[in-house]
């Protein structure tokens, strides 16, 4: 059996969906070690794999998480951890690396190792047709101009990688769309945008979703349906009085409405109808499981589990690549979206019933299910890294891609 070495960025969004593939990994008697911030220790140790913590603890996203800023905070953690990852990788040995389509410090090392790597797209993947928020662009150009401390300080980290480590095949600037030969791409062909476009490294392997730790304390009895469920994720912090709206809007519609609030105390919503269930954090699939209608941010985890679900969603996008994710929606048909600044509780119910009072959003989010589970999920992702393993050996082990070569 094989040794494989997982690197990621330590969010929720990049970690769940590599959590059942490191299971299915350890299962089939694979030795994993996983690389991760204090946060993710426990979660990651249930799989079975050996966690390894980052120096330094916990790594927070940049404040404010710009293209710019995610860029320059990229390079300057990659320069800050690999010396102790790489010390460390060299005792553990691994056959193969994957880490996250935004994670150099996971590129560099299978580089300076002479190791296979595989990337992991917890969003979609990434090309001319379906652009990187951090391709090299007037706007970013721009918006680095207006920073120019955040400018500076990638341009120094850059330069500290170029000196100390094998740094060739990374993107000059598109830090968040590292790729490699094997590409794990955590959605169906069917919901990926521009997918003809991507060539056969491209492995699109559908949600990733496991069985997840019960929660006891989610009172899954009291839901009376329709179930309708509304969340803004754990990245973003949520405004009480948005979330209030959602809860307000939904609640003469459904049976039960679920809120979960994240980073927000359910206190700061304020008195709530009777029939809604606010929590900081709720067991997401098993609440979509039994849930008629989604009003989420938009984040490409939910939006899957979702479409996994057969769910329609109603996306109101937060940033990142949200906005992309809810046109994605609306062109297929599964879901309507509405703006931060446009929602009120009256645009909200009105948006809400059509989805669930017309049969064409339920139909094309029950489409997009079939095609969800056909495509595989953590069995598939798991098979095509024992396959990438097989085929790489210990000879032709491939550095990192420049995204510049292929489509």
């Amino acid at each position: 059996m094989s040794t494989i070495a997982f690197l990621n960025i330590a969010m929720h969004g990049r970690v769940n969906p590599t959590l059942p593939i490191v299971a299915e990994l350890v299962r089939r008697g694979h030795s994993v070690t996983y690389y991760t911030s204090p946060a993710f220790r426990e979660q990651i140790a249930a799989t079975g794999a050996t966690v390894c913590l980052y120096p330094g603890g916990e790594q927070p996203l940049p404040d404010p998480p710009t293209p710019v800023t995610l860029v320059e905070g990229l390079a300057r953690t990659t320069v800050r951890l690999l010396p102790a990852v790489l010390t460390d990788l060299r005792r553990v040995r691994p056959d193969l690396i994957v880490h996250d389509n935004a994670c150099p410090w996971g590129a560099v090392a299978a580089r300076e190792l002479g190791v296979p790597a595989a990337a992991s797209f917890t969003t979609f993947a990434f090309n001319r047709h379906v652009p990187s928020p951090t391709r090299g662009s007037w706007e970013l150009l721009a918006a680095a101009t207006a920073r120019p401390r955040s400018l500076q300080g990638y341009l120094r980290a850059r330069w500290g990688l170029h000196r100390r480590f094998d740094t060739r095949g990374l993107p000059p600037l598109d830090l968040g769309n590292i790729r490699q030969p094997l590409n794990l791409v955590y959605t169906s062909r069917a919901f990926q945008p521009a997918v003809e476009d991507f060539d056969q490294s491209y492995r699109f392997v559908g949600p990733s979703i496991g069985a997840r730790r019960v929660d006891p304390s989610f009172p899954a009895d009291r839901l009376q349906g329709p179930v309708l469920y509304a969340s803004l994720g754990t990245v973003f912090t949520a405004v009480p009085q948005l979330l209030r709206s959602f809860a307000t809007a939904l609640a003469p519609l459904g049976g039960t409405v679920v809120v979960s609030t994240g980073q927000t105390d359910p206190a700061a919503l304020g008195p709530l109808p009777a029939n809604v269930l606010a929590r900081r954090f709720v067991p997401q699939p098993e609440v979509l499981a039994r849930t008629a209608l989604f009003v989420t941010h938009g984040g490409m985890n939910s939006v899957n589990e979702a479409m996994y679900a057969g769910v329609p969603v109603l996306v109101v996008p937060q940033g990142a690549d949200q906005p992309m994710v809810a046109r994605r929606v609306v062109e297929l048909g599964a879901g309507l979206s509405i703006r931060t600044q446009d929602v009120a509780e009256g645009s909200v119910r009105a948006l809400a019933r059509r989805l669930l009072d017309e049969p064409r959003f339920r139909a094309a989010a029950t489409t997009l299910r079939a095609a969800q589970h056909e495509a595989g999920g953590y069995r598939r992702a798991a098979d095509e890294v024992e396959q990438y393993l097989s085929a790489s050996g210990p000879v032709g082990r491939s550095a990192p891609v420049d995204p510049s070569q292929r489509g």
